[in-house]
This record gives structure tokens, C-alpha cells and sequence, in this order.
């Protein structure tokens, strides 16, 4: 698996977690709903900046973001 495909199922799990749709994280983090989308699929790869905008809005810091993001075994 991808680093862009682990990366955007750590946002889809962590959006999940709090209870909130594509569409409450879009508004909250100021990105394209289509966009997150593409990037919880691993269609995306996101600059630093879009990043910083999602951990904000799930209230984590990017070193949370990307907790256990290295550590997925290819496939």
C-alpha cells in the first residue's frame, strides 16, 4: 500500500472518529470536499499546508496525522 493511501485512511479514520462527514471536515479545514475525497482514497498527495489545515480542524498536531503512517508493511 501507498504512503498516500495509508495517509488518507489515518484522515478517513481519524474523521471518523470524531463523528464528522467528508463534507464537516471539508468546511472545517477550508478544503474541496471532492478533494478529500480523492485524498482519503489515496488519489491525492496533499502539500504541507492542506495537512496543517486538516490536523487543525481535527484538533491533532501533524506528528499525530501521520502516527502509524510509516509503519504499514508494503503489499
Amino acid at each position: 500500500m501507498k504512503v498516500s493511501q495509508v495517509l488518507g485512511k489515518r484522515i478517513e479514520y481519524l474523521r471518523k472518529s470524531k463523528g464528522w462527514s467528508q463534507l464537516e471536515l471539508a468546511l472545517e479545514s477550508e478544503v474541496n470536499k471532492n478533494y478529500l475525497c480523492d485524498l482519503e482514497k489515496g488519489r491525492r498527495n496533499p502539500s504541507l499546508e492542506i495537512l496543517e489545515r486538516i490536523a487543525d480542524a481535527l484538533n491533532i498536531s501533524l506528528e499525530e496525522l501521520f502516527k502509524g503512517v510509516h509503519s504499514i508493511p508494503e503489499i
